[in-house]
């Protein structure tokens, strides 16, 4: 996966996270621990993406230039 489309599905799961953090605020109680599961696993995929997008950056010191 090139390293633009991993920004880019980190952006899009960045919106995710925010819209439904107010969906959080505007859920009833009784919904509230269902909203939190989700936003619990959407975090887990951003922060996944995130480490791997970071990892794409660091050059690896197996690949020199040649």
């Amino acid at each position: 996966m090139s390293i633009r489309l991993i920004a880019k599905e980190l952006y899009h799961l960045h919106k995710e996270v925010e819209r439904i953090e107010a969906d959080l605020k505007a859920a009833p109680f009784h919904e509230q621990d269902a909203v939190r599961e989700r936003l619990r696993k959407t975090k887990a995929q951003w922060r996944n993406l995130r480490n791997i997008l970071d990892g794409e950056k660091i050059p690896s010191p197996f690949r020199k230039p040649i």
